[in-house]
C-alpha cells in the first residue's frame, strides 16, 4: 500500500505493476463511491462484485482488496494521479471497461449525484475517453444494473 502511494506521489511515476494497478483501480472505485458523501453497503458490494469478476477473486479476496483500497483512497493524492497511473498501465479499449465499472459503482445506490457526475467526467477525460464514450459506458452500466 505504501509503495503504491509512493509511486503515485513520485514526480514522474513509473508504470504500475499489475497488483498496484488493481489497487489503484479499486481505490478509484472507492473514490467515485464516496464522491456524493455517502459510501454505503450497496456501493461496497458492487465494488466487491466488479473486483471479483475482473480479477477472478473469491468474495473474501475481493473484500480484502476493497478494504485495502479504502485505506489507500483515504490517504491518496488527487484523482489525477490515480487516473494518470491507470491510463499509462491500461490499453484504451480496457479503459472504456474501467469507466463502465466506475459508472456501475456511481449508480449502484440508485441516485445520480452531481458530484459523482463531475468526478466521472474528470476521470473519463483523464483516461482519454470522450464525453460520448463515457455516456455510452454509463448507459451500458445502467442497462446491467
Amino acid at each position: 500500500m505504501i509503495d503504491l502511494l509512493r509511486r503515485l506521489l513520485a514526480p514522474a511515476p513509473a508504470a504500475l505493476p499489475p497488483e498496484d494497478c488493481r489497487r489503484a483501480l479499486a481505490a478509484l472505485m472507492v473514490r467515485v463511491a464516496r464522491a456524493d458523501g455517502i459510501y454505503d453497503g450497496a456501493e461496497a458490494a458492487r465494488i466487491d462484485r466488479i473486483l471479483a469478476d475482473r480479477y477472478a477473486l473469491d468474495p473474501a479476496g475481493a473484500a480484502a482488496l476493497r478494504f485495502a483500497a479504502e485505506r489507500i483512497e483515504a490517504e491518496a493524492p488527487d484523482t489525477v494521479r490515480f487516473t494518470r497511473a491507470l491510463k499509462d498501465a491500461v490499453p484504451l479499449e480496457e479503459r472504456t471497461r474501467l469507466v463502465e465499472a466506475l459508472w456501475s459503482v456511481a449508480l449502484s445506490d440508485g441516485v445520480r449525484d452531481a458530484g459523482e457526475d463531475r468526478l466521472m467526467r474528470l476521470v473519463a477525460n483523464l483516461l482519454g475517453l470522450t464525453d460520448v464514450e463515457s455516456a455510452q459506458a454509463r448507459q451500458r452500466a445502467e442497462r446491467r444494473a
